[in-house]
C-alpha cells in the first residue's frame, strides 16, 4: 500500500503543489481533520475525518492492495510543526512526504518581510516561552491555539513589560475570510479568539541571554525553613541533567526553588513543572520564581505521585530531589508519559540510594551513573578559616538505552 503524506499549505486549495494536487487525483481516499477534507466533499472520494495514527493504521492495514493509494492531508507543511512527524512508519506501507506551504512562509510573504531570521515558538498544545524568546530574538513567529489565543498571549508580554513590541496577527490565512491586523502586543490584548492565528512579533531591544544559568549563588535565592539544594550540588546534579533550551522539566520536590529557578533559566524556551507538598516552601517557592520573573514555570501544589498523572504533558527531563517515600510510583509515572525522559536523582539516605538503585535493577535498559558529591565550606574562627563539611549527597543519573544511540 502507497501512502502519500501531503502538506496542504495554509488551507486553500489553490496553495496546493502540482505534485500534492496529482497525488490527491491518484488517490480513492483521503484522510485528515475535517478542515483538510471540506474541500474534496464533492469529489466522489472515500473521506475518512481522522488524524490519529492507530485509526490510519488500522485503515491501511484493512485495505487491499488495489483499493489504493491513500493520501494523509496534514496542514502547513509535513516538516514543520506537522501530524507528519507521527506518521513515519505505517506498517506494510511505501510512505512518500510531498512539503506544502508552511504558515510562517505564507504568513512572512503577506507582510513583505524575511522568515530565515524568524525564532519560531509554538504554543499551540505546548508551554514554550513566549517571552524569553521575545526578550532574545528580534523577530519572533507564534503558533497559537485553544487558550493560547493571540489576546492571551498578548497580556503575557503586558505582564512581563513587552506591551511595546510589534505584533501582527494573521488570522485564517489563505481563506476568503483572511485578516492581517498590525499593533502592539497592547493594542490586542482584549481581542477576541482566533480559532486559526499565528503571531510575528518584533522586538528592536531583543538582546541574547548573557545572565549566569549554573552553579549561583545560595545568596541569589529567597529562604524559608524549607532545605534548599546548595550551590555546589545544584551545580554537579544539573549539569548532570543538562536540559536542552527547549526542554519539558519536571522538578519534583521543589523545594523553595534554587533548581527549579536555574532549570528555568537553562530551558528559556521549554517549560519547567515545579511539584511540591508543602505549603511554607510553595509560598518561597512562588517568590522566587517572581523574583527572577520567570514565565515559563508552573507551580503543582500536591503530592506529586498524585497531581502529576492528571497533567497532560511529555517531560523531557526530570529531577527528582524529594518524593515523600513515593520514588517508585513517581518514576514510573514519568516513563509512562515519556520512557525516555532522562532522570537525575539526589539522595542524602543510604536507604534512597537502596531505593533508586533497586528499582533501576528491575528496570535494566536504563543505564545508572552514580556520583558522590563530598563537599566543605569555609568558616571563619578568628583570625582562621575552618573547613566545615556538608553531607555529602549521591546524584544518580539514568538515561534509557534508545535515549543513549540517538
Amino acid at each position: 500500500m502507497h501512502i502519500y503524506i501531503i502538506g496542504t499549505g495554509p488551507g486553500n486549495p489553490d496553495l496546493l503543489t502540482g505534485q500534492a494536487k496529482a497525488a490527491i487525483a491518484a488517490s480513492p481516499i483521503l484522510v485528515g481533520d475535517k478542515r483538510m477534507l471540506a474541500p474534496f466533499a464533492s469529489s466522489g472520494k472515500r473521506l475518512v475525518p481522522t488524524y490519529r495514527r492507530d485509526e490510519i493504521c488500522r485503515l491501511t492495514a484493512s485495505l487491499s492492495a488495489d483499493e489504493g493509494p491513500v493520501a494523509v492531508l496534514v496542514s502547513g507543511d509535513v516538516g514543520f510543526f506537522s501530524l507528519a512527524a507521527l506518521l513515519t512508519d505505517i506498517p506494510g506501507c511505501t510512505v512518500t512526504r510531498m512539503p506544502g506551504i508552511s504558515s510562517l512562509v505564507y504568513f512572512a510573504a503577506a507582510l513583505q518581510t524575511t522568515w530565515n531570521d524568524a525564532f519560531v515558538v509554538s504554543r499551540h498544545g505546548r508551554q514554550e516561552s513566549l517571552v524569553a524568546a521575545v526578550c532574545q530574538h528580534r523577530k519572533v513567529f507564534v503558533l497559537t491555539g485553544g487558550s493560547d489565543s493571540p489576546a492571551a498571549l498578548c497580556r503575557e508580554l503586558c505582564q512581563a513589560g513587552l506591551d511595546a513590541v510589534s505584533v501582527a496577527i494573521g488570522c485564517d490565512l489563505s481563506y476568503d475570510n483572511e485578516t492581517i491586523l498590525r499593533g502592539t502586543a497592547a493594542d490586542f490584548t482584549s481581542r477576541s479568539e482566533d480559532a486559526l492565528a499565528v503571531m510575528m512579533i518584533e522586538n528592536e531591544q531583543a538582546r541574547p541571554w548573557v545572565r549566569p544559568v549554573h552553579g549561583l549563588p545560595d545568596e541569589a535565592f529567597l529562604r524559608g525553613k524549607a532545605p534548599m539544594t546548595k550551590q555546589e550540588i545544584r551545580s554537579v546534579a544539573l549539569s548532570k541533567l543538562a536540559p536542552s533550551a527547549d526542554a519539558v522539566v519536571c522538578d519534583i520536590g521543589a523545594g523553595t526553588g534554587s533548581c527549579t529557578v536555574e532549570l528555568a533559566l537553562q530551558a528559556p524556551f521549554g517549560h519547567v513543572y515545579a511539584f511540591e507538598i508543602n505549603e511554607e516552601a510553595l509560598d518561597v517557592l512562588r517568590e522566587n520564581i517572581g523574583h527572577f520573573d520567570l514565565s515559563n514555570v508552573t507551580v503543582v501544589a500536591g503530592d506529586a505521585s498524585q497531581t502529576l498523572p492528571s497533567l497532560d504533558i511529555v517531560p523531557d527531563y526530570a529531577f527528582i530531589g524529594g518524593t515523600k517515600g513515593n520514588l517508585a510510583i513517581i518514576l514510573d509515572d514519568l516513563y509512562r508519559k515519556n520512557k525516555t525522559c532522562r532522570m537525575v536523582v539526589t539522595a542524602i539516605t543510604l536507604e534512597t540510594l537502596a531505593a533508586v538503585t533497586a528499582y533501576y535493577a528491575a528496570h535494566d535498559e536504563y543505564h545508572l551513573d552514580i556520583t558522590q558529591v563530598s563537599t566543605a565550606r569555609s568558616k571563619q574562627a578568628g583570625q582562621h578559616h575552618l573547613m566545615i563539611a556538608q553531607n555529602p549527597v549521591y546524584i544518580i543519573t539514568a538515561v534509557h538505552q534508545d535515549a543513549e544511540k540517538a
